[in-house]
């Protein structure tokens, strides 16, 4: 219940460079002090004595590092580090703010910054999007750090694509090895000076993120880090909007590719005891949009979000402060800030967040398939000078919106089936990591496996009973990078040879569905991406999907077609209908619920959505008490109940309204008073429904509230 929530569990947070300002408290568990400056201490201790957790995010790939790159730091002048691009120009976040490569120094200077926040007592540290650009690799820095881990020289990552796809993982083990020594020395001397243990947590973007803006990041390679305690995963409108095609279009999906970021970001924490943080922005970094539109792609991506069970902890707002003090589109004349029902809406939603560890039920079934991704996606996603391919050929696999994956992933998602994207990587990390699969898709036109026994755990999955969908027509030029299937004695023209070969099937199959062991292998012979341009080709490839689960032994096994995803999470209910999808029909769902999306937190008699509504929504008949908060826009806290009253102190936002829906008997007298004097508060009483509809001004000191009830 929502009354019994206790700081200290950091279900919700919110991270600011800003001092602390009632205008913006959302009421968060805990607060991540953004930037290690030198008011950062101060900032620190004002958080504290408001009553939060207090925890440091610093960005550890670009900052206000300005004193190390001119030399103040150690005297030496360390703009040679800045990620430099092929014409020679710097990657910059900002003016004198570059993208650094992660030397050895860096570290060291990154561990001296961050001592002052374990001196001022905090436990939990951020070091937010460790990336490189795949448009850089040209500095004197990433030379030599080539030089030392291949021991080769360094060759233009435009050269070959063996020189692009080494360059690219070369950039993913710096940041891991970045990472792994601040957080490794830091905790020594958080344990030696403090007797404290640190936790280190990285904020990252989705591995599928990364790979589509053309981004290096370690990603699964953090599960192989000791020193590594969670993950924050920065989902957001900015991210999700990123366009992508489906049967020819291309557009903004933003429900899609939010499950699909999600779905990958919950598999570093799977089979391990770390911690993972969904992310939502109610805007983003785009200051050119309405508030319409931030609000509409917000509530798409929390119910995405929310559609992933497994994760019931959630940074609910980066910067609130541009969220509540900004005026939005930046700069048109029409600017204005944020209207109070978004605002309000916000602090229902975000309050509800604290309440998701609950057990869990999908309605219209839970057919799930998984689509096989590694961290290699990220390896091969410039094309060198070589492989240049005209603009009319994009279809092909070489364009911007890694076409190859959402071409697989976009057309079983558009029907209902929950596409879960699996880390390729931990099949090795894990024991029986992919027993909870029984369909995968899995292409090597975007990716390459590291390792050849990677094939024997899907071999031994097949023949236990497993579909495997296997996707592609060899024309991948990155096929011909140094790799195991190609050295050693191997003569693969592609790991695909080598995977049907271990499935004993030869090295090369037509199109059809052959049979292995207890399960069955489909072969669609067609680069993935075609399959995101050509709409006759999407059908041809689900009905291969739907040919191969019909022949499993699974009779459970088979492709329902559905418009929509709903879920139920203890009392909640989540739903999202999709546009585009296998039908416009609307979502009915009988019973009484609270709209927790709506800022006045309206009862619905019965749930009705049209293709691209989406909800979260409180369901009355699963509240067991007669006295019950059930959505609350503000943090409800002291709550005592008796016979003839309830009382408990909601705090808010300063400026934004606080609206609370309980299920009550009839009240016959509601007072409220904030700061010992009385105030007003608006209060209605359903009697169809039997709850009791309160709302008044936000302040974070709280507004105290006592219901006296008919006897």
């Amino acid at each position: 219940m929502l009354t019994q929530r206790n700081r200290n569990e950091e279900r919700t947070g919110i991270q600011d460079s800003r001092p602390y300002d009632p205008r913006y408290d959302l009421q968060p568990d805990f607060v991540m002090v953004y930037g290690i400056d030198d008011q950062m201490p101060e900032r620190i201790r004002e958080y504290k004595r408001r009553g939060f957790i207090v925890q440091l995010m610093t960005g550890v790939a670009w900052g206000e590092y300005q004193d190390y790159l001119y030399g103040k730091f150690d005297g030496r002048n360390h703009w040679d580090e800045a990620q430099v691009r092929r014409d020679g120009t710097q990657v910059l976040h900002g003016p004198d703010v570059p993208y650094m490569v992660p030397t050895i120094a860096f570290t060291e200077y990154l561990t001296q910054k961050i001592k002052p926040a374990v001196d001022a007592g905090v436990d939990t540290i951020h070091l937010e999007e460790p990336e490189l650009w795949v448009q850089s690799g040209y500095s004197e820095a990433f030379k030599r750090e080539y030089l030392l881990y291949y021991r080769e020289p360094w060759q233009p990552p435009h050269s070959s694509v063996d020189a692009q796809y080494r360059a690219s993982k070369l950039k993913c083990y710096l940041y891991a090895r970045a990472l792994d020594r601040i957080c490794s020395a830091l905790k020594e001397y958080a344990l030696v000076k403090y007797g404290r243990r640190l936790r280190f947590i990285v904020p990252t973007h989705s591995l599928l993120s990364y790979a589509q803006i053309h981004m290096c990041s370690p990603e699964s390679a953090l599960m192989d880090l000791n020193s590594m305690d969670g993950y924050i995963a920065q989902i957001w409108t900015g991210t999700s909007r990123q366009a992508n095609v489906y049967r020819g279009k291309r557009q903004e999906r933003v429900f899609e590719m939010g499950f699909l970021e999600y779905g990958i970001m919950q598999e570093l924490v799977r089979g391990t005891n770390r911690v993972m943080w969904f992310l939502q922005d109610p805007i983003e970094d785009n200051p050119d949009y309405t508030w319409e539109y931030y609000q509409q792609a917000y509530l798409q991506g929390l119910t995405s979000a929310l559609l992933h069970p497994h994760i019931s902890q959630y940074e609910i707002c980066p910067w609130p402060s541009r969220v509540l003090l900004g005026k939005y589109p930046r700069r048109s004349p029409e600017a204005k800030p944020i209207p109070g029902s978004y605002a309000t809406t916000l602090l229902s939603t975000t309050q509800a967040l604290r309440d998701m560890d609950q057990p869990y039920e999908w309605i219209g079934g839970d057919a799930g398939i998984g689509i096989l991704v590694a961290d290699s996606c990220m390896y091969q996603r410039m094309y060198p000078d070589a492989y240049t391919i005209p603009q009319e050929n994009r279809e092909r696999g070489y364009e911007p919106e890694f076409s190859s994956f959402f071409g697989l992933a976009l057309p079983p998602l558009k029907q209902g089936l929950r596409v879960l994207p699996v880390q390729l990587d931990n099949v090795r990390r894990f024991a029986g990591y992919l027993n909870p699969y029984q369909v995968l898709i899995l292409s090597y036109e975007y990716m390459k496996p590291e390792q050849s026994d990677l094939h024997s755990a899907l071999s031994l999955w097949v023949r236990g009973g497993g579909v495997l969908i296997v996707v592609g027509d060899g024309s991948d030029p990155f096929h011909a990078v140094r790799g195991w299937w190609n050295s050693d004695g191997n003569d693969y023209a592609s790991p695909t040879q080598h995977l049907l070969e271990v499935l004993e099937l030869g090295r090369e199959l037509e199109d059809g569905i052959y049979p292995c062991g207890k399960g069955v292998v489909a072969m669609l012979n067609r680069h993935p991406s075609e399959i995101a341009y050509l709409p006759e080709l999407a059908d041809q490839y689900l009905a291969l999907i739907r040919q191969a689960m019909a022949q499993s032994h699974n009779e459970s096994l088979r492709l329902r077609p559905k418009n929509y995803f709903a879920l139920r999470r203890g009392p909640y209910l989540i739903a999202q209908v999709m546009e585009d999808s296998v039908s416009p029909e609307p979502l009915e769902i009988p019973g009484r619920f609270v709209n927790l999306y709506d800022h006045r937190l309206r009862v619905l008699n019965g749930i009705s959505l049209k293709p691209g509504e989406n909800i979260l929504a409180a369901d009355l008949a699963r509240y067991p008490d007669e006295i019950c908060l059930v959505g609350s826009a503000g943090r409800v806290e002291d709550f005592a109940c008796g016979k003839e009253r309830y009382t408990f102190t909601v705090r808010g936002t300063l400026g934004t309204r606080v609206a609370l829906r309980f299920l009550s008997p009839r009240p016959t007298r509601v007072c409220a008073t904030a700061g010992g004097v009385a105030c007003s508060m608006l209060s209605q009483y359903d009697a169809e429904s039997k709850t009791l509809y309160l709302e008044a001004d936000g302040t974070p000191d709280g507004v105290n509230v006592c219901v006296e009830i008919a006897p």
